[in-house]
C-alpha cells in the first residue's frame, strides 16, 4: 500500500496524486550516468509533490469561500505549460495552474477582489509610455522617451480599463504568493518529498 507525500494539517495526501503529476509533465532532465538520473528522478518526485501540495491547499481555500471549481479535466494529459508563465510564476505554480481547477479558481478570486486605484492606474501608464504607442507610431519606429509627439500614444482613457486589468492581474497574483506562503505553514513533507530546495536534505536544490 502506497504511503503519504504529505500532511495538510495533519490529514494525508496520497502519493498516488504526485504520481499523475508525475505521469502528466514529461521529465526535463536528459542524464544518463546512474547517479545523476537517480538524483534528478528524487527531485522531480519532490517538485510534483509541491504541486500536488498546492492543488490541494487550494482546494481547502475554495472550500472555505465556499467557491466551486470547475470539474477535472483529464489527469493522464500532458500539461502544456508556456515558458512566460514559468517565468512568471516559476514552474511549481504555473503546472499547479495547468492542473489544478482549485488553484485558478482561488487564483480568479484573489485578482477579482483587487481594486485599483486611479491615480495608480493613471501612473502606470505615465511610466511605461512604451506600452502604449499607436500602431502608426510603432511602424515609424517612434522613441516613446525621446521624440515623440501626443499623438504617437493611445489616450489614457481608451486604455484605462486595459491598465486596469493588467495592474489587477499583477496584485492578485502577489495576494495568492502571500497566500500560499501561509498556507504552507501547514504542511509536513513525508520522507523524499521534501521541498527541492530544502537545504535539510543533502541534493537540495532551488529550482522553480
Amino acid at each position: 500500500m502506497r504511503g503519504h507525500a504529505a500532511l495538510v494539517r495533519g490529514e494525508a495526501v496520497p502519493e498516488g496524486r504526485v504520481d499523475v503529476v508525475l505521469d502528466a509533465v514529461p521529465a526535463r532532465d536528459r542524464e544518463t550516468r546512474p547517479e545523476a538520473l537517480a538524483r534528478a528522478q528524487r527531485q522531480r518526485r519532490r517538485w510534483a509533490t509541491q504541486v500536488v501540495v498546492v492543488d490541494e491547499l487550494a482546494r481547502r481555500a475554495c472550500a472555505e469561500r465556499g467557491l466551486a471549481p470547475p470539474p477535472e479535466v483529464s489527469p493522464a494529459r500532458v500539461l502544456a505549460v508556456s515558458g512566460t508563465e514559468v517565468a512568471d510564476l516559476g514552474s511549481i505554480v504555473a503546472v499547479a495552474l495547468a492542473h489544478s481547477p482549485a488553484v485558478r479558481a482561488l487564483l480568479a478570486a484573489l485578482e477579482a477582489e483587487q481594486q485599483v486605484p486611479e491615480q495608480a492606474a493613471r501612473a502606470y501608464y505615465d511610466r511605461n509610455p512604451d506600452r502604449f504607442l499607436t500602431p502608426e507610431a510603432l511602424r515609424r519606429g517612434v522613441d516613446p522617451y525621446g521624440v515623440a509627439g501626443a499623438g504617437d500614444f493611445l489616450p489614457y482613457a481608451e486604455v484605462r480599463d486595459q491598465v486596469v486589468r493588467e495592474l489587477r492581474r499583477a496584485v492578485g497574483r502577489q495576494a495568492f504568493f502571500d497566500w500560499l506562503d501561509r498556507a504552507r505553514a501547514e504542511v509536513e513533507y513525508a520522507p523524499g518529498h521534501e521541498h527541492p530546495g530544502d537545504p535539510s536534505h543533502p541534493d537540495h536544490e532551488h529550482r522553480h
